[in-house]
């Protein structure tokens, strides 16, 4: 007889008693929170902070929140969103600069560690719906292609979902995409209307959307990284001329009138004295009619990009207030630096040129005024601007100077703040304490370990004691600042910083007065807490404080993984840590599948052979074999009429050698050869049929965030005008070959430059 076990206890779901896992919950109440980075904006340079500049939903946000007007960043872009994230010290989280160099060196190997779990991780694990929409700029060069790993990618770092771009920057009307884990096209065209402000902000309330319709009691984590306000100061031209005429008074009186309404509006205390005019910023009153045109239509293209960014984050807003989540989502809105100066002393109308180190002339700029701000531009704002839009403080973007690390905050959160709306927090704090702030208004208690790792202790405190009391002290009472060599110390009520000159721009090289040594550096000494802008140098009347700031500086440098400094770029050639898998020095390519990311081509800087073996349609060959960037800096090879042309955009400057005679159908390859020192060739089987020498080599990066390479057509902006995207081939391609000469190391001078722009 066969013994059936079945009656046996726990053999059937009737006798067995189960033990459900626990899912992750959030605490009832929970808020939703959405942190909004803006990019190179300005202490004064939104309405609430004392701008004329209209950004009506921010203000919107500070009139029912608080503003903090002793705010500090890290005056770079990829350091300041690791410290926002994990809440550390940007050094002790391994981005000491840019997301785009790693070094071999703990401070910079610009991969934030397993160690260092952030809020996306540490939110999601506790029952938050994550999503982030735009610029990530976390990931190292080398690991921004689909082949991964995608540790860094926002996906890695507890994001669910992801739509933006990995770069630090973008152009606005042809973005280079990503969607999850894939490289995508916008949506729409130019001409169909397309920036992608408005993209993000789409996306912005199709996550929200979906989430609450899905599970309307889960909260979410929505992080916005918008491209405004980073060059290129793209904008529709309508958008503009609301500002037209606005600036014709020029930098130095828009920053006597801004100063004026930041006293009044309460974010500078009543008894601040303005910064004086540096000598490297002009007067306006010394420049020529001809300057002034092009500087106040700068600003007016500016003012308007800020503008409409400023509309786009409404519609989120309002969507947020629609679904009736407004009083219980905690607003964040910052900027991850001072306002940017990387267009040099007369602006630049494609800051391509920045990379090769190449001066513009306001001559060529007011030729092309009119171009300014649309497609045909890559443009950036003098730096006058630069220095009123950081009113009261001197400098800009990338030092260690206030105007390069105390940006606009805002928070709002009407169910959880209860401080007066309205009011004005002046108490110290940095990028590092709105981790702890999140986290400690979310209920959360940020974990020891994740996924078995010990994890690094958080360096910021919460500001929750000044979210009830816009009067509250500081949590913290220092913060060491490093950035590019840049140098400075906070501490109770005190600042000392060097006067260290970073060899980045041409303009900077030339023109600041200052150190260019370390050795050479001069301390000075500020007492911010009665001084707002840091105007009075203490350092002669105080030489044991300043000794006492210095020594803590130093104490914190290697407490926090900051040294060894650098202020060179060649300096740094040796410690750069090469991808696992790096760009080969020859590739294949076949048609279809999506564009190839800049990042995975071999280096084509020192020479190359781009060959397309094609098969031509019965009718004739027409259109794009290969697309590489657009006109603002690219390459392209096409075929109009029976000609074939090689294209090449030099930052702007547009070269075409074209066939003589038509390409026959029995022609298998076109190409187009590159070698020492500059000479551009098109070839048809093998054989050069036209040439040009070009005036300077290749870049580094195309676009450094802008189309990769395409194959059988064209998507976005054309390389030249020679043809109108997509303009598909008619006929066949079988493959595209890239041969160089080997593995190079890139020119880290180059490298960093294009960080810089794009940052």
């Amino acid at each position: 007889m066969i013994h059936d076990p079945i009656d046996q206890p726990g053999n059937t779901l009737a006798s067995a008693t189960g033990n459900p896992e626990a899912l992750p919950t959030a605490p009832a109440g929970a808020p939703n929170v959405v942190v909004i980075v803006l990019d190179d904006t300005g202490f004064g340079q939104l309405g609430c902070f004392g701008s004329d500049i209209e950004t009506p939903n921010l203000d919107r946000l500070a009139a029912g929140g608080l503003r903090f007007n002793n705010f500090h960043v890290t005056a770079l872009c990829s350091p300041t969103r690791a410290s926002l994230l994990t809440g550390r010290n940007h050094h002790a989280v391994g981005m000491g600069m840019l997301a785009d160099i790693s070094l071999g060196f703990p401070g910079y190997t610009a991969r934030i560690p397993e160690s260092a779990a952030g809020l996306p991780r540490i939110l999601k694990d506790a029952g938050w719906s994550t999503m982030a929409v735009g610029k990530w700029h976390l990931t190292p060069r080398g690991e921004r292609t689909v082949a991964g790993p995608f540790d860094h990618w926002p996906s890695g770092q507890g994001f669910e979902h992801y739509y933006g771009f990995l770069h630090g920057g973008a152009n606005c009307f042809t973005p280079n995409l990503v969607s999850g884990h894939t490289f995508i096209d916008p949506p729409r065209t130019y001409d169909e209307g397309y920036h992608l402000c408005d993209d993000l902000a789409d996306q912005a309330i199709r996550f929200v959307q979906d989430q609450k319709q899905a599970a309307p009691e889960k909260p979410f984590f929505l992080y916005y990284g918008d491209i405004a306000t980073h060059a290129p100061h793209h904008i529709r031209p309508e958008w503009a001329e609301q500002y037209s005429g606005r600036y014709d008074d020029g930098w130095d009186a828009w920053r006597a009138r801004t100063f004026d309404r930041q006293k009044a509006i309460g974010v500078v205390p009543d008894d601040a004295e303005l910064s004086p005019r540096p000598s490297w910023v002009p007067s306006w009153e010394s420049l020529d009619d001809q300057s002034r045109t092009l500087f106040s239509r700068m600003h007016e293209i500016y003012a308007a990009y800020l503008t409409h960014a400023d509309e786009q984050i409404g519609r989120v807003i309002d969507f947020i207030d629609r679904l009736g989540q407004l009083d219980n989502t905690m607003i964040v809105v910052m900027s991850d630096n001072g306002a940017s100066a990387e267009g040099g002393a007369v602006g630049s109308a494609n800051e391509h040129r920045f990379t090769k180190d190449l001066p513009e002339s306001v001559d060529e700029m007011v030729e092309s005024l009119a171009d300014l701000g649309g497609p045909k531009s890559y443009n950036h704002y003098a730096w006058g601007w630069a220095w009123a839009g950081n009113t009261p403080f001197r400098l800009w973007k990338r030092y260690a100077w206030l105007g390069g690390t105390r940006t606009p905050l805002i928070v709002h959160w009407p169910d959880g703040i209860d401080a007066e709306a309205g009011a004005v927090a002046d108490a110290f704090c940095h990028a590092i304490d709105l981790a702890p702030t999140i986290l400690d208004a979310c209920g959360i208690t940020a974990p020891t370990a994740v996924d078995g790792v010990d994890q690094k202790p958080i360096d910021g405190a919460s500001l929750s004691a000044c979210l009830a009391d816009a009067a509250a002290p500081a949590p913290r009472d220092t913060q060491y600042f490093e950035m590019l060599g840049s140098r400075s110390i906070y501490h109770d009520g005190w600042r000392a910083t060097t006067d260290h000159v970073l060899d980045v721009h041409r303009d900077e090289r030339d023109l600041l007065e200052g150190s260019r040594d370390f050795a050479t550096d001069q301390w000075q000494l500020f007492h911010v807490a009665s001084d707002f802008a840091e105007t009075e140098d203490r350092a002669e009347d105080e030489p044991e404080r300043l000794q006492a700031l210095v020594d803590l500086w130093w104490a914190e440098a290697q407490a926090n993984q900051v040294l060894p400094l650098d202020d060179s770029f060649l300096g740094r050639l040796p410690a750069v840590t090469r991808p696992a898998y790096p760009a080969p020095p020859s590739a294949r390519y076949f048609p279809g599948g999506s564009q190839v990311p800049d990042d995975a081509l071999p280096l084509m800087l020192f020479g190359f052979d781009l060959r397309v073996d094609i098969e031509s349609g019965p009718n004739g060959p027409e259109g794009v074999l290969v697309s590489l960037g657009d006109w603002n800096s690219g390459l392209a090879l096409y075929v109009v009429d029976g000609h074939a042309t090689a294209a090449v955009s030099l930052s702007g400057d547009e070269f075409c050698v074209t066939s003589p005679h038509q390409v026959q159908l029995a022609v298998q390859s076109i190409g187009i050869r590159y070698g020492a020192p500059t000479t551009f060739e098109l070839m048809i089987d093998g054989e050069a049929v036209a040439g040009v020498e070009l005036p300077r080599g290749m870049p580094n990066s195309w676009q450094n965030g802008g189309t990769g390479l395409r194959i059988g057509a064209d998507a976005g902006l054309p390389v030249t005008t020679g043809y109108t995207p997509p303009f598909p081939w008619t006929g066949a391609i079988d493959a595209v070959h890239i041969t160089t000469p080997g593995a190079q190391p890139p020119p880290v001078d180059e490298v960093l430059r294009d960080a810089l722009r794009s940052d």
